[in-house]
């Protein structure tokens, strides 16, 4: 048995154990905030659930046997003073364990089988294998012993309430094996099977060549380089149900959607290592754009939602995106980004304008992407000012677009459009120090103590220099040891763990720091990227962090955190030529 396994070690209570292309992990992290007490197969398909229970037993299959878990990229691992046990992929859907000195338990999760519900386990004559049966998945679980002793089982074929499982012992000296399928209906039997050493070998491969690709230039100064990495790399799955693409989920703990917005922070990161898949991630929730042009919420398995949308940072994202791309995309790929974008740039300027605005306007602070920020707190229906920058951004994206794709009329059309938001921007919401919210109905304006009150700074050097550099005296007030605070820490609304009104988080933190950068804002841009880096290398990857402590919260592997990290990362490992605008370069002219 190996006995150090390479890379960088991890919590499974933070981050689940799984590989590229599965729809499962291996975690403690059965629901929402839930743990247990042992590690469970946990499926994402028709939702997160947990299917199997995986029990680290005494010698011959007894009581339950006292472990630690350590965990690596490509190898899980429970240790206890008379053996252990090792878990690796061998393909996205089957996992291989083998045993020394410890026996296992597969148990069924559900205690209780109903006609809709839980989990049906027996013994198929076929295989040779014991199969489990999930109602919540509609997948089926096939455990094949490759060595040892089936020392009992229970529950086989039962119904109603009963423990269903097997125990699994070692031969005379004390070893086993065993290897555990999803699948749907039939599939031949299990073989022939590699020798483990070689399962885990080619995960090793596989995963080293993911994060040479995204992550070339780690270094000692980047040191959560290659968890970061193995974050995303953990939570693809290949296309199955409505997910069209191979898929980046936001999370394998209970956040396992693609939200669109989050989907352009992964893309970014795998751009230049891992083109086709970047392109997969910016296109998914476009697949399912609507007939009045909207993107959709989220996507997930089995599941579209549309009750609210995201904002439209996507003409910021693609331009970026097709700029750290390895090979300048084709013209097939330009005329599919410009369509579909254009048809999400018409929907706020029909579906979200009111008619007396020439405005687009939120419904509701989750179209924002930041739920219950203090900017919503007065009215929900609001003209915000991030909004009108993003459209502005997107239409001058799609002005370059039309002009690469020959289609000089459109491009003019885009190039008056952003002019004309940008000059009604700050016209109507900037008062000479801050810019206002206003409700959409009621003309009522106000301002908060909310960074998304100051998120305009993303327009950077099409912002004029006096307007930028107030919106940067903003910014560092919101500046805490750990990053940027999204509600002033002094502000009477700030929560310590209140989602948007007060932790940090990584997508805003990107769009800042890339907003300072090209208004020429430089030293502070980097104090912001300095403070994020150090953040995540000292307390991972969460959903978001405590802004006065640091500490990680709510879902605590997810993959725009990581994805942040690795963007700003590289940048710092490999920072961008100058380009002709320092603070002072800024354009000053209103609509240009």
């Amino acid at each position: 048995m190996t006995d150090v396994p390479p890379g960088p070690a991890f919590s499974v209570h933070d981050i689940p154990f799984s590989t590229h292309g599965s729809w499962f992990d291996v975690s403690p992290v059965v629901a929402e905030k839930t743990y247990a007490e042992d590690l469970h197969l946990v499926s994402h398909q028709n939702g997160m659930h947990a299917v199997l229970r995986l029990v680290p037993l005494g010698p011959g299959g007894g009581d339950r046997a006292d472990t630690r878990v350590e965990a690596t990229p490509t190898l899980l691992r429970w240790t206890g003073p008379r053996g252990r046990i090792d878990l690796a992929y061998a393909s996205p859907d089957t996992v291989r364990l083998r045993g020394s000195g410890l026996g296992v338990g597969v148990l069924a999760a559900a205690h209780t089988l109903t006609p809709f519900s839980g989990t049906y386990f027996f013994h198929d004559p076929v295989a040779d294998a014991h199969v489990f049966t999930s109602y919540e998945t509609g997948r089926r679980y096939r455990v094949t012993v490759l060595r040892g002793t089936t020392a009992r089982t229970s529950g086989d074929q039962a119904l109603g309430g009963a423990e269903r499982g097997l125990a699994v012992t070692g031969e005379a000296d004390g070893t086993w094996e065993l290897a555990i399928e999803e699948y749907e209906t039939a599939r031949p039997p299990y073989g022939p099977a590699p020798a483990f050493d070689e399962v885990a070998d080619r995960a090793l491969r596989a995963f080293t060549r993911f994060v040479d690709a995204v992550a070339p230039w780690r270094s000692s100064a980047t040191p959560a380089a290659e968890l970061a990495a193995y974050v995303l790399w953990s939570a693809t799955v290949r296309p199955a149900g409505l997910v069209t693409r191979p898929a980046v989920l936001m999370s394998k703990h209970w956040m396992d959607k693609v939200w669109s917005w989050d989907h352009c922070f992964n893309a970014l990161a795998l751009a230049r290592g891992c083109p086709e898949l970047a392109l997969d991630q910016y296109h998914l929730p476009f697949d399912h754009q609507d007939a009045g042009g909207a993107l959709p919420d989220s996507v997930t398995h089995s599941e579209v939602l549309y009750n609210f949308v995201k904002p439209p940072i996507h003409g910021w994202a693609y331009g970026r995106l097709r700029r750290r791309l390895p090979t300048p995309p084709g013209r097939a790929e330009l005329a599919q980004a410009y369509d579909r974008l254009a048809r999400w740039t018409d929907f706020w300027l029909t579906a979200r304008r009111a008619p007396a605005s020439r405005l687009a306007h939120y419904e509701h602070g989750n179209d924002s992407g930041w739920d219950n920020a203090t900017t919503f707190d007065p009215e929900r229906v609001v003209v915000t000012a991030d909004l009108a920058a993003f459209l502005i951004l997107q239409m001058r994206e799609l002005a370059d677009l039309a002009d690469e794709l020959g289609r000089p009329e459109q491009a003019a059309r885009w190039t008056a459009a952003a002019v004309e938001m940008q000059t009604e921007l700050l016209d109507r919401l900037w008062t000479g120090d801050r810019f206002l919210a206003r409700g959409a109905a009621t003309g009522t304006t106000w301002s908060s103590a909310g960074l998304l009150d100051l998120m305009p700074v993303v327009l950077g050097e099409h912002l004029p220099a006096e307007v930028a550099g107030s919106l940067a005296d903003r910014i560092q007030c919101h500046l805490t040891p750990y990053g940027l605070a999204t509600e002033r820490t002094t502000s009477p609304h700030y929560r310590a763990d209140g989602y948007w009104r007060g932790p940090i988080w990584a997508p805003a933190t990107v769009l800042v720091e890339d907003g300072l950068r090209r208004a020429g804002h430089h030293r502070l841009a980097e104090d912001i990227s300095a403070r994020f880096r150090a953040l995540c290398e000292t307390h991972g990857f969460a959903e978001n962090f405590d802004a006065l402590t640091g500490t990680g919260l709510r879902d605590r592997a997810y993959t725009w955190t990581a994805a942040g990290y690795l963007l700003l990362a590289e940048a710092h490992a490999h920072p961008p030529e100058a380009g002709p605008s320092g603070a002072s370069g800024a354009r000053t002219v209103r609509g240009h």
